[in-house]
């Protein structure tokens, strides 16, 4: 009895040994949260998280295109259908010029840019508040939620850019040469997209009517933007304040590298699309931070 009682203490011990030399060896494996971490190990945070980037805009892929009849063609029909009315509102209609280029092929180029840069922000309005689960109960940096949308939308934007070029390719509209530029833009349309995304989101979480205003705003902007005309329709004296409009810069770009056409003023628009993403994307970084820690709380 003695001899049984002495052998459970003796393994008692070296088990409190064993596991406390494995918390020795193993403190790295410690995850702490602070309230006020700084933005240098939020951004690492972002980084190690990458796998989760991919796996909910994989599940937001396959809500968005399970037991639909057409599938991903749906990427193709809204931006071509968006063309066709356009091109015959300002080119049959009002006869507007479109540089010496098909005028369907330069409504396509605008609207490209725009649909993608339109469904960003409609999506990420309400993904916070549709991830409300995710949210409130884990830990993970909150910045990837609305991100993750862009992963989303660049699926639908590559198979009409595609189309785009191919349709650009036998029409024999293409440039070759400013096509390298293509790239470039679509950084700027990214980096103005994840911007606002970032201000939309954290906005939405706080005001709930940002669900109902942005829609709205989106068919409006779209009119202010040249997606279904030039930016040289503009008069002059209004080019500068034209120009504030990030997505001229961006537009004016994208048919630049498929077309080679360009206007008077697109290097003021390309300049203030540059200052303008900046300051937004920056902007939207730090008030989605200053928001986030009290997102699971107001959500």
């Amino acid at each position: 009895m003695i001899f049984c009682l002495s052998f459970i203490y003796l393994i008692d011990t070296m088990k409190d040994q064993i596991n406390a030399s494995f918390m020795e060896d193993n403190s790295s494996y410690y995850l702490i949260i602070e309230s006020q971490k700084p933005q240098s190990r939020y951004v690492r945070d972002l980084l190690s998280y990458k796998e989760l980037y991919f796996f909910l805009a994989w599940r937001d892929i396959l809500v968005r295109y399970k037991q639909a009849f057409f599938g991903i063609a749906w990427a193709l029909f809204r931006p071509v259908l968006c063309m066709v009315v356009f091109a015959f509102i300002f080119g049959r209609v009002a006869n507007l010029s479109s540089g010496n280029v098909n005028y369907s092929l330069f409504v396509f180029a605008g609207m490209l840019p725009w649909l993608f840069f339109s469904s960003i922000a409609i999506d990420t309005c309400n993904s916070l508040v549709g991830n409300t689960n995710l949210v409130s109960k884990i830990y993970f940096p909150r910045m990837i939620i609305p991100m993750s949308q862009i992963i989303v939308n660049l699926v639908d934007f590559s198979v009409a850019t595609v189309l785009l070029l191919i349709i650009s390719v036998i029409a024999g509209d293409v440039n070759g040469l400013t096509l390298l530029s293509l790239p470039i833009w679509i950084a700027l349309l990214i980096f103005l997209s994840a911007g606002v995304g970032l201000w939309l989101s954290a906005l939405t979480v706080r005001y709930r009517d940002f669900r109902l205003i942005v829609p709205f705003f989106v068919q409006f902007g779209m009119f202010l933007s040249p997606v279904g005309y030039g930016s040289f329709v503009i008069p002059d004296q209004w080019q500068l304040l034209y120009s504030l409009n990030p997505l001229v810069g961006i537009i004016n770009g994208f048919r630049w590298a498929f077309f080679g056409i360009s206007c008077p003023c697109m290097l003021l628009s390309i300049c203030c699309t540059v200052v303008m993403t900046v300051l937004i994307l920056v902007s939207g970084f730090i008030y989605f931070r200053k928001m986030e820690r009290s997102f699971a709380d107001m959500i």
